[in-house]
């Protein structure tokens, strides 16, 4: 078959151009000379192989991620959905269960984010909770928040009401609601715990957060996405003027449908935030980008495997988990620890 001269130049020049083409870069990032606000990052993930075990990827942007410790596990010790918060006197804490039939959610702590301990155990009577004495013995996903101006930790994690059915699995979903003790030094905790939200809405991956003169909630709405409720399975936000809430403002969907476990992140000149967010089960991750909480949020493009386009990078088969900010030294222990993923050229 023929092809014309005419069908070959506009093919070279389409090729030229492409090859040519530049997408802007996400904002947030330092200018040359310039001082991060933020230093570096810490992301503690789980990984599609070896689910609800402890994994380590760093970042010196927030957007570019390599693996540490030869993609091995951390410590042998965990299991749960990771999530990290530093205490008032520095010290780090994740909370964790065996699976989310365990009556007990796990707490370890460190010092460095490198050596993590066994810190404390918390079985909560979820049959207690007051409005929701039909809750199941299920546990999931416990997360832990310091509040410094209340200086107490707050801890989070769903349970559903209802078991799923051959003709409904997602009731059990849909019936997810997140629950919440406090405690002073996660040692000792209040009791009963209580729900966060008064929505009758499935909630799960909960999160909270301090900013901008406010608390802010990130949730995974549970519900599934039909017609009469276009926002299900999607990351939404929420805010109060108080650390428990009554939380309002439900934002509409900041991901795409079938997206989990939400995570949140400065930039590195503070200015921006990164909102990272699970296509599950593995399949990719997305970033929505908005310089104030209450958006308008918009998504960085991202896992198209073209260079111009791909703004951002995560190993393959990482899960879920949690990003913090670091600083450069601890990235540096992190780096001399355990080694580092040589970034691909």
């Amino acid at each position: 078959m023929k092809i014309s001269r005419r069908l070959l130049l506009a093919a070279s020049l389409m090729a030229t151009v492409t090859a040519w083409a530049q997408q802007p870069d996400p904002p947030g990032q330092v200018r040359k000379g310039e001082k991060p606000v933020n230093e570096a990052y810490l992301f503690a993930h789980m990984t599609h192989s070896d689910y609800g075990r402890l994994y380590y990827s760093v970042s010196l942007d927030g957007l570019h991620w390599y693996r540490l410790n030869d993609g091995k596990r951390i410590t042998d010790d965990y299991r749960g959905h990771p999530d990290i918060a530093r205490g008032p006197d520095g010290t780090y804490y994740i909370a964790g269960n065996q699976s989310d039939a365990s009556p007990v959610i796990n707490i370890w702590s460190s010092r460095d984010l490198i050596e993590w301990r066994r810190y404390s155990d918390y079985t909560p009577d979820l049959k207690s909770t007051p409005g929701y004495s039909q809750a199941l013995q299920r546990i999931g996903a416990p997360k832990i928040y310091f509040d410094e101006p209340s200086r107490q930790f707050v801890m989070t994690w769903h349970t559903p009401h209802l078991e799923g059915t051959p003709e409904d699995a997602e009731r059990y979903w849909a019936s997810q609601r997140t629950l919440y003790v406090t405690s002073k030094d996660l040692k000792t905790f209040s009791a009963p715990p209580k729900r966060l939200f008064d929505w009758e809405m499935g909630t799960i991956d909960v999160f909270l957060r301090r900013a901008e003169g406010k608390y802010w909630a990130i949730i995974k709405d549970e519900t599934y996405p039909t017609l009469d409720w276009v926002t299900g399975k999607t990351i939404r936000i929420a805010s109060s003027d108080s650390l428990l809430g009554p939380y309002k403002d439900l934002s509409a969907p900041i991901s795409p449908n079938f997206r989990e476990a939400p995570m949140l992140i400065p930039s590195p000149n503070g200015e921006v935030w990164y909102l990272y967010y699970e296509q599950y089960p593995g399949v990719s991750y997305g970033l929505s980008v908005a310089d104030q909480l209450s958006g308008p949020w918009y998504q960085i493009s991202g896992y198209t495997f073209h260079s111009t386009w791909d703004k951002y990078s995560l190993p393959p088969k990482v899960r879920h988990g949690a990003m913090i900010t670091i600083t450069r030294r601890q990235y540096d222990a992190l780096v001399d620890r355990f080694g580092i993923e040589e970034p691909k050229q």
